[in-house]
C-alpha cells in the first residue's frame, strides 16, 4: 500500500507528464485501429480457403534473405500476440492482434488455431462488418 501512494504522489507532481503519456496512448490507439484495420481490409479473401504448403520460390533462390525474413516475421508476430493478450485487460482489439499475430507466425497446428479463432460469431462479424467497410470481398470461410 505504501508503494501505491509513492506512485499515486508522484503522480500528482507529475501532471504534465501524465498528460503527455495519456495523449500519446490515445494517439497510438488510435494508429493502431487503423493499422488493424487495414490488414483486415487488404488480407486475401482466400486466406482460409488453402492449406498454406506451398514452398515459396523465393527460399530456394535465397535462403539466407528468406530466413532473414522469417525472422522478423515471427517476431513482429510474437510481439502482436502478447500486444493482444494485453489488450484483453486493456483497451483495444485483443482478439483480433491476436489473431493477426498468429497468422504471422509458423508454428503446427497455426492454421486449426486460426479457424478456431476467426470462425467464433463475434470474432466473424467483426471481421465481416470491417471487410464490408472497406469495400473489401468477405472471407471465404470453412463451415463450422
Amino acid at each position: 500500500m505504501e508503494k501505491l501512494n509513492i506512485v499515486l504522489e508522484w503522480l500528482q507532481s507529475n501532471p504534465a507528464l501524465l498528460t503527455q503519456v495519456l495523449i500519446g496512448s490515445v494517439l497510438l490507439a488510435g494508429v493502431y485501429a487503423v493499422v488493424i484495420f487495414v490488414a483486415i481490409a487488404r488480407m486475401n479473401p482466400d486466406y482460409f480457403a488453402h492449406d498454406g504448403r506451398s514452398i515459396p520460390t523465393g527460399r530456394k533462390r535465397r535462403p539466407f534473405l528468406w530466413l532473414l525474413a522469417r525472422i522478423i516475421k515471427n517476431t513482429i508476430g510474437y510481439v502482436l500476440l502478447l500486444l493482444g493478450a494485453a489488450m484483453l485487460i486493456l483497451p483495444g482489439q485483443g482478439v483480433l492482434t491476436i489473431l493477426i499475430g498468429i497468422s504471422l507466425l509458423d508454428f503446427p497446428g497455426k492454421r486449426r488455431l486460426e479457424l478456431y479463432i476467426v470462425l467464433r460469431p463475434a470474432i466473424r462479424r467483426t471481421i465481416d462488418r470491417i471487410r464490408h467497410k472497406a469495400g473489401s470481398k468477405p472471407l471465404n470461410l470453412p463451415e463450422p
